[in-house]
Formats: C-alpha cells, sequence, structure tokens
C-alpha cells in the first residue's frame, strides 16, 4: 500500500494583515510537519486574506501575497503545501492556488469559475481562467507554470478545484479524474449560512466518489473582515468517506486535521471506472513535475471514516455569532460591547449572543489563552473567568414614561443572569426638554393624534446620545439591536435604535429570534444554559413601547404577523416575486385570513420596503446567516427612490380594498 498522511488547515486570517497571515501560515506549517504530513491543503486567498476588496486592485496587494509565498518556500522541504494569493499576469488578476513541494514553487492554478452571485463580487476583481491553458509567470527571475494543469510528485498526481470550481455543474474535478488524478486539493473561502455545511460535505464526498480519489477541503475561519463569517471547515475525504474533519467554529488562529490516504486503493478503484481511463486523441492537462516524492507512511493504516456531530439551527446560529462577535471584538481593538437593553427580543438576544462568546471561548481557549487573544485590553489585568462578562458586556436600560415595569424586570434579569454590568438611566427629561423647543418653534402642543411618529421617534434619538457616550469612554463597541424584519420594513428609528457600529442579529429575521430565545431559555449547549429567566422576555409580545400604555402598542399591529412579514420578505428578495404573484402565494397558502387582509400586507409591505431603502443603506454592518440578507453592500442592492411598484399596488387596492 502507497500510504500518504495529508491535512487541512483551517486559517482566522485577515485581509492585507501581511505578518499576522504569515504567523499563522508557517505555524501551521510547523505542527504539520510534527504530525508528519506530506501533502497540506490551505484555505483560498489566504496569503492575502478573502476580504481584501477593492485593494486587490492595487498591484501592490499581489506583489505583497507573492513574497508572503516565497517566505513559505523555505518551510516546504519534504512535503507539499497549498497556499491561496492574487496573481497579476498580462495585466490581468487571476484568483490562484500556488503548490510548493520540496523548496520550490511548482506551480498556481489558477481558479475558472468566478462567483459573482450572491454575497461574491469575486468578478469585479478576478478574471476567469481559460480551460486547458498553461502559461508561464517571469517573476524575481524564475518561471512559473500557472493556469490549469497537474502536478505529478513522484508518481503522485495533484490537482485543484478552487472552491466555486465544485460548485458548478462542469466541476474541475470531472477533468482531473479522466487524467486519473491521485488527490484534489480544494482550497476555500466558503462563507457560513445556515446547514450550508450539510451541503459541502455532500460534494467532498461525491467528489472523492465520482471522482475515485482523495479529496482534501480547506476553509478558511472566523469572522475575517467584518460581515461574513467562515466556519472553519477542513476534510479529508477518500473513496467516499470523510475520514476526518475539523470541528467549526474555533476560536483558535488555525485548525489541522490529518488523515492517512491509500493511493493505490483509489487507482484501483479508477481502473474500474471508465469514465477514468485517461484521455486518448482528446485536449489534456499539462502535467508539472515536482522534485523528489511524498514520504509515504509506512507501517499505518489508512484511516476510517469519521463521525461528526450534526449542529441544529439553534446551535450553528449560537457558534456563528459568537465566533462572528469575537473576532469583529479584538480586530477592532474594542474593549468589549455596550447594548441598549430594552428587556425586548432582539436586545435581550444581542446580549445573550455576548454572553455566549464569552463562554464558548473560554472553554475553549481558556482564561491565559482568551486574555492573550484579547491582550490590548485583559493581559495587564487579574481577572477570572467569573469577572470577563462583567468587563466586557455593559447594558444600558434606558426609560422613558412609556417604560413598563415588566420590560425593566426582564432587561435586570437578563443582565444578572449573563453577569453583565448593568445601569438604570432614565431620559425621559431629555425628551420632554426636545419637545419643548420644538413646541415652541411650532407655537402649538403636540399630541399622540397629530404627532405620533415625531413622538414615538424622538425617545429612540434621545436614547443614542447618552450610550454611545458611554461605549465611547469605555472604547467598547456599541451593538444595535435591530433584527432584519424591520430593516425590511423600516421599522425602526434612524439615529435611534439604528446606533451602533455593529448589528449582530440585522441578518436574522424577528420570528426565528423568538423562537431561539424560546430554545435557549430551555435548553444547553456544551454545558452552557439553560436561561430559565429569559421567559420573563419571551411571555411577552414584542413591541417598541414608545406610545403610552393605553395604546398597547405592539409590533405586529403596527405591521403584520412576523411569520407573514418573513414569508412576504423572502419571496420578493429571494425569489424576486412582485406584490401581484406574492399576494396570489399567500391566498393560496393561508384560506382561513381574508383576502383583503392579505392584500393589505402585501402593499403594506411594498410601501414600506420602497419608502426605506435608504435606511437599509446606512444601517450598521450585520453577519451574513441566511440563505439571504437586506445589506444593500453585500447582497440586495434595490433603487433608494423608485416607482414603488404603483401599478400593482394599485391593482390590489381597486380589487379588495
Amino acid at each position: 500500500m502507497k500510504l500518504l498522511r495529508v491535512g487541512a488547515a483551517a486559517l482566522n486570517q485577515t485581509p492585507l494583515a501581511w505578518k499576522e497571515n504569515f504567523r499563522n501560515i508557517s505555524d501551521t506549517i510547523l505542527k504539520a510537519k510534527e504530525e508528519k504530513i506530506s501533502i497540506l491543503c490551505f484555505p483560498e486567498l489566504c496569503l492575502s486574506g478573502y476580504g481584501c476588496e477593492d485593494s486587490f486592485l492595487s498591484p501592490k496587494t499581489s506583489r505583497k501575497a507573492f513574497e508572503n509565498l516565497k517566505k513559505i518556500v523555505p518551510l516546504t522541504d519534504n512535503m507539499a503545501v497549498a497556499a491561496g494569493l492574487p496573481i497579476l499576469f498580462q495585466n490581468n488578476l487571476f484568483n490562484g492556488a500556488a503548490l510548493v513541494v520540496n523548496r520550490k514553487i511548482a506551480g498556481i492554478s489558477l481558479k475558472k469559475n468566478i462567483p459573482g452571485d450572491g454575497i461574491y463580487y469575486e468578478q469585479r476583481w478576478f478574471k476567469p481562467w481559460p480551460e486547458g491553458v498553461c502559461e508561464y509567470l517571469e517573476v524575481d527571475n524564475i518561471s512559473i507554470p500557472i493556469g490549469d494543469m497537474i502536478f505529478d510528485w513522484g508518481g503522485v498526481k495533484i490537482g485543484f478545484e478552487i472552491c466555486e470550481e465544485a460548485w458548478v455543474a462542469g466541476r474541475s474535478g470531472n477533468n482531473l479524474a479522466r487524467h486519473g488524478v491521485d488527490i484534489i486539493l480544494n482550497p476555500s473561502a466558503s462563507h457560513f449560512s445556515f446547514g450550508k455545511h450539510e451541503i459541502r460535505r455532500r460534494f467532498i464526498l461525491e467528489g472523492s466518489r465520482a471522482f475515485n480519489s482523495s479529496y482534501i477541503y480547506a476553509n478558511l475561519l472566523g469572522n475575517e473582515s467584518g460581515r461574513i463569517i467562515f466556519d472553519g471547515s477542513g476534510v479529508v475525504a477518500s473513496e467516499g468517506e470523510i475520514l476526518k474533519e475539523t470541528e467549526r467554529f474555533s476560536f483558535r488562529s488555525s485548525r489541522l486535521v490529518n488523515a492517512v490516504i491509500d493511493v493505490d486503493k483509489t487507482r484501483m478503484l479508477q481502473a474500474r471506472n471508465s469514465s477514468s481511463v485517461a484521455l486518448i486523441g482528446e485536449q489534456t492537462l499539462k502535467t508539472i513535475k515536482c522534485a523528489g516524492e511524498p514520504a509515504y507512511n509506512k507501517g499505518s493504516r489508512p484511516d476510517k471514516k469519521c463521525n461528526q456531530k450534526v449542529l441544529s439551527k439553534e446551535e450553528e446560529f449560537i457558534h456563528a455569532v459568537s465566533l462572528g462577535l469575537f473576532d469583529y471584538m479584538r480586530k477592532s481593538r474594542s474593549r468589549g460591547f455596550v447594548i441598549s437593553l430594552s428587556g425586548g427580543a432582539d436586545s435581550s438576544a444581542t446580549a445573550v449572543l455576548a454572553w455566549f462568546m464569552i463562554k464558548l471561548s473560554l472553554q475553549e481557549l481558556g482564561i491565559e489563552g482568551f486574555k492573550e487573544k484579547m491582550g490590548y485590553s485583559l493581559s495587564s489585568m487579574n481577572v477570572t473567568p467569573e469577572d470577563i462578562p462583567f468587563e466586557l458586556i455593559t447594558c444600558v436600560y434606558q426609560s422613558t414614561n412609556q417604560s413598563s415595569n415588566t420590560t425593566f424586570n426582564a432587561a435586570k434579569a437578563v443582565a444578572k443572569v449573563i453577569k453583565a454590568n448593568f445601569i438604570n438611566w432614565s431620559i425621559q427629561n431629555i425628551v420632554d426638554s426636545y419637545t419643548e423647543i420644538i413646541e415652541k418653534a411650532i407655537s402649538r402642543k403636540t399630541s399622540w393624534e397629530s404627532d405620533d411618529i415625531a413622538l414615538q421617534n424622538i425617545q429612540a434619538r434621545a436614547r443614542a446620545p447618552g450610550v454611545w457616550m458611554f461605549a465611547n469612554i469605555r472604547n467598547a463597541l456599541l451593538l444595535t439591536t435591530s433584527n432584519r424584519s424591520e430593516a425590511a420594513v423600516g421599522y425602526t428609528t434612524m439615529d435611534g435604535d439604528t446606533c451602533g457600529g455593529l448589528s449582530p442579529i440585522g441578518g436574522i429575521d424577528k420570528d426565528f429570534l423568538c423562537r431561539w430565545l424560546e430554545w435557549v431559555e430551555k435548553n444547553r449547549i456544551k454545558e452552557i444554559g439553560p436561561l430559565p429567566e429569559l421567559g420573563l422576555v419571551t411571555k411577552q409580545l414584542p413591541t417598541a413601547e414608545l406610545r403610552p400604555a393605553e395604546y398597547k402598542q405592539t409590533d405586529e399591529a403596527d405591521l403584520m404577523p412576523y411569520k407573514i412579514l418573513d414569508q412576504i420578505e423572502r419571496l420578493a428578495i429571494l425569489d424576486k416575486k412582485y406584490p401581484v404573484e406574492i399576494f396570489g402565494i399567500l391566498r393560496d397558502e393561508h384560506r382561513g385570513i381574508s383576502s383583503s387582509r392579505i392584500a393589505a400586507w402585501v402593499i403594506r409591505f411594498f410601501r414600506l420596503w420602497c419608502r426605506n431603502q435608504w435606511k437599509r443603506e446606512r444601517y450598521a454592518p450585520s453577519f451574513h446567516l441566511d440563505d439571504e440578507n437586506l445589506d444593500p453592500k453585500t447582497y440586495c442592492r434595490f433603487p433608494i427612490l423608485s416607482g414603488g411598484f404603483a401599478d400593482e399596488i394599485d391593482k390590489l387596492e381597486k380589487q379588495y380594498n
């Protein structure tokens, strides 16, 4: 048997952080050597960072990435290492994966399928490389093969499927299989979304089975550049089975996994499969010979299939947002979080997620590891794990005459159970002061009958300056607490409850948030929880609590049921349906509700959606967690000024009003 130990590394990189990125790579290579790994795959664009945005267009970005690649070369004696970087060739920019073998850059495979949908904008920077073409890059007095090729290292054939190339119908692996490739490397930057990991595992399994090869997949880890979270999945598969994979959502700088594969076994399977017969009379990929040969693992046995725990959506939400908050805090050099805690679902969920971030990271890193990661704020402090939530989370309850004992007690209970710093102050005098100024200016008294929206908004806006000032004094990050459902219809006060530097729940809908709080109330994750105190939150009807109590204000009375709102949003944004189409779908699905009411909800959604695009343009950055989001910078672009679907709305009004 020809047994090889191969590995996949997940890395927590940062765009343009050249020293830190190289350190993560070099430390992982040294660890791989200790584990006797012969072939190691790193993630896509790991040398520069994946999220460099328009900095990719600077020639210096490509040069500095190549300089880091050259620094890897001396570390690769007797091993092959794949690492991603941008490549400038003939005044075009390409997304490349370099293979460094035994202290030499053997070649650089260039990505052929460039994504430009969803949250991906790679087509803005990178050109697709033509299939079957191999050229040479002349740099630093050396000539490096680049393009579409395979590598032969002592008889072991290695090929690349770079991220998107594995997701398209005509996978690169099909051609690699026809050329008898033994090992396929997939350096990826595949973002997290609910349930996506299981889809990813399926194409890895299918690749290893259909291509009769071993398959090594390496993804990025953590919140790399602000909005996108990577789960850090590293997978080794062979013969249609996953042999090893990393535990996802790690708080460490890197995760490494390895497995022993049987090269002879996959070759035998190729021989049985007619689709794997060498091409005759067809264009063949250029084969690049690499010096030396891999060190086979004598005396070892091939690894057997492993079983990985499947996380529920509620668990994935906790892990993903916790990791996103952890990296955002440390990379922005913020000294914790400040949350305007109203006692409602959104702000309570935000506070609890910040607490989960602390608990989960402490579990994995320990207090010293945690302090090292947050060294600029905690390394000199004599803190215990029990002190950390109080040091890093401040919850502020800001009351007005409309605030109730119900929300105050809920806010206080949430802050207490997560051991956060809890502060309570009133802003009623500030609201009164603004109201008096305006009443003098308009020469009349304001009233709820004539000035409803203005009187609601001034309360929300009056909460902003004080909590901003507190966050500035603490050098902390102010978290906004708006969710995606509110963003869709602009049910939020600009410069009020939207103020803050990060919106951790801005990518998730209100219906899920409410159900998630009920789940956390009753369940535990990694020995954390449950939190029965959240019952004070989950038993409330969602309300902005901005009108006097006698108005009995609730969100759903102001808008519509959140389940309906979220369904309309998905049909409109994800499925690109127009109002009349959505009305027909809802009418068929909700036959117990009158057509006039459904029409009213659809009309209300689209009027508010179109009217409030300017708000979505100004929201704080949020995490991408779902198959969609409303962030105009990364997913959903809509004109600030539009016709507002007037003809469709008129049709619904005339028929059902």
